[in-house]
């Protein structure tokens, strides 16, 4: 049986960013449009502020946002999508309202006067609302059914305390007592233009797409509600948390640890150390517990990006006889980075996955719009990736060493695992003091 050799990685291609042309409207909306002519069709992104919103009527807004209007029902509505080839959706998290949908470019001024209608005239009828509240009750029970949902929940608890983002999703019963008044009032106070951004991406020119959105949504007015979101709490290593499961037969290993905003000179060399330890699938980490020891099928570390901070999360499923094993090969691989300089190869790889990365993700009319809106929410622009290539570009080994011990040392982690906590307490105890909780 012959060996076939891997060839050696491509050079990476300079990265090329779209020209944006962009309009504050005088309702207080940005408008961002951006030709990509790869498909006639354009993708549309608003992003409203929504920070501190009530999370039950907020879960049940985005599920109903399109229910109807003064002059159409849902069923209307969806016609009306239909007829342009397109759809909208919405969904929210602890910082905004995001509006995503796409059409036939063609179908551009139809799209945005519809979405017009919906974000000045929706009515949220009672029997819409009581369809859609009862759904995502039921969805909202099976997830805390699910061991990766309740370990998410407790990991939020344990680093962010008493901060809006501890909790970010809603009980079942909270959902089940939303009204449709509730909803029209958090409506008229929150899905407000000013501080918006509306991204507009596709086979059109971008001039005369924002003149159709100026044209379209010129009747939304409204200043919004000025909220003050503090910043996150410093995280804080203490105990292991233990979420007790019994019967459990596996485990959900989470950790976090500080991170740095998107634009702190840090944040590419810490992106370049998360990859080296468990970033992406030739990660260190995965490569020890998935590949050698067989622990886990699917481990990861992602750095997360909210407005008020931003944290580096490591995330494991193990079976619940190999759950201490995992954690000590867990704080095993975070310490050797943190303290032995990764390889020039390691970093050469992780590099071009990130600026791979990057490419792939202006490469679609999608990938683009989401880009586009997710940077606008934290103050940035596209040009901001030019900053970053860069910076990835020209990161040393030593620049990473720096950044891995200074943000990604295990002592600095707050550790939380949800299992059977009759069988992995003692074994955990051995690694470090441990709290048990009830879920």
């Amino acid at each position: 049986m012959s060996i076939t050799t891997l060839p050696d990685l491509g050079p990476v291609r300079e990265l090329t960013l779209p020209s944006t042309v962009e309009r504050t409207l005088a309702n207080g909306l940005t408008v961002m449009a951006i030709r990509r002519s790869s498909v006639p069709l354009f993708e549309l992104r608003l992003r409203v502020p929504f920070a501190r919103a009530d999370l039950a009527q907020s879960a049940v807004l985005t599920q109903t946002l399109f229910s109807g209007t003064a002059d159409r029902t849902t069923v209307d509505i969806a016609a009306a999508l239909q007829s342009v080839g397109g759809g909208l959706s919405a969904g929210a998290d602890p910082d905004r309202l995001l509006v995503s949908g796409n059409a036939l470019v063609t179908g551009l001024d139809e799209l945005l006067g519809l979405l017009a209608e919906v974000l000045t005239g929706a009515t949220y009828p009672d029997e819409e609302v009581s369809t859609e509240r009862s759904r995502l009750a039921d969805r909202i029970r099976v997830a805390n059914s699910q061991p990766s949902h309740l370990a998410r929940k407790a990991l939020l608890r344990r680093i962010y305390g008493e901060h809006p983002y501890a909790l970010q999703t809603p009980e079942a019963d909270a959902v089940l007592a939303v009204e449709s008044a509730g909803l029209n009032e958090l409506h008229a106070a929150r899905v407000q233009p000013a501080g918006g951004t509306l991204v507009l991406v596709g086979d059109l020119d971008p001039e005369e797409a924002i003149a159709a959105a100026e044209r379209a949504l010129a009747g939304w007015t409204g200043d919004g509600k000025e909220v003050d979101l503090p910043a996150v709490p410093e995280i804080g290593p203490g105990p292991l948390t233990l979420v007790d499961r019994p019967g459990s037969v596996q485990s959900s290993l989470r950790m976090a640890l500080g991170a740095v905003p998107r634009t702190h000179p840090d944040h590419a060399l810490l992106q370049l150390a998360n990859l080296i330890f468990g970033g992406y699938f030739s990660s260190r980490w995965v490569e020890n517990i998935r590949e050698d020891k067989g622990y886990t099928y699917g481990p990861h570390s992602m750095i997360e990006h909210s407005v008020a901070g931003s944290t580096v999360t490591v995330a494991a499923e193990v079976a619940t006889e190999v759950t201490a094993p995992a954690l000590l090969e867990t704080v095993y691989e975070l310490g050797r980075l943190a303290t032995v300089p990764p390889g020039e190869d390691e970093l050469t790889q992780a590099r071009q996955y990130a600026l791979g990365t990057l490419q792939l993700g202006l490469s679609t009319q999608a990938g683009l719009a989401g880009l586009a809106s997710t940077y606008a929410g934290f103050g940035l622009r596209l040009d901001y990736l030019a900053t970053h290539a860069a910076r990835l570009a020209a990161a040393t080994v030593d620049d990473v060493a720096r950044v891995a011990a200074e943000y990604l040392a295990p002592s600095r982690a707050a550790t939380v695992v949800l299992g059977d906590a009759a069988v992995v307490e003692k074994s955990l105890g051995t690694l470090m003091p441990v709290t048990r909780v009830q879920p």
